[in-house]
Formats: structure tokens, sequence, C-alpha cells
């Protein structure tokens, strides 16, 4: 089993900054991706970013110039940089881990509000 863990979320004013951070624990090999997804109420849950095995990643429109996601192999931990955030970001952000031939692994989810 995967154990995903998040912090950094919380409440800033619009055109502030958060990093979000996720540490992975447990069956944690095979990775394919790990990322993070966002729910706003009433919405889907939608992609905000990932990171693959190779290193590369891929973005929302939404979110592209502005987020930025990364990790630390050695801490087992993804990390996602939010700046000039809008209020429209607002949601749940859930960590996500993709494993080759099994279902995702998700985090408890952190709370992002951004005020106007």
């Amino acid at each position: 089993q995967v154990q995903l863990v998040e912090s950094g979320g919380g409440l800033v004013q619009a055109g502030g900054s958060l990093r979000l951070s996720c540490a992975a624990s447990g069956s944690i090999f095979s990775i394919n991706a790990m990322g993070w997804y966002r729910q706003a109420p009433g919405k889907q849950r939608e992609l905000v970013a990932r990171i693959f095995r190779g290193g590369s990643t891929n973005y929302a429109d939404s979110v592209k110039g502005r987020f930025t996601i990364s990790r630390d192999n050695a801490k087992n931990t993804v990390y996602l940089q939010m700046n000039s955030l809008k209020p429209e970001d607002t949601a749940v952000y859930y960590c996500n881990l993709d494993k080759i031939g099994r279902p995702p692994s998700w985090g408890q989810g952190t709370q992002v509000t951004v005020s106007s």
C-alpha cells in the first residue's frame, strides 16, 4: 500500500503564494507519475500538474506559468509551488500517485483558500 501525506495548504490573499508538499511512503515502486489534482465545491476533480518518472511535467492551462511541480526523490516527496494565486484556485488539493498496472493512490486533501 501507498500512503500520501499532504501539507502546506491554507488561506492566502490573491496574488500570494503557497507551497504544497506530498510525502509518499509504503509500496512506492513502479511509479509512473505523481501529481496534484483539485476539487472546488460543486465541481469535478481536475488535474493541476503531474511529474512523470522521467522528469517530464504537464500542467492544466489555467495554472501554466504560475504553478511549478517538482520532486525530491531522496525524500519521496513532490511539491507544488503556487504563485500569483487567484480566488478561482480555491479548492481542496489532492496528491496523486500513479503506479504502473495499479489503481492510483490519493492523499487526504489539503484546503487552499484564496481571498480576493
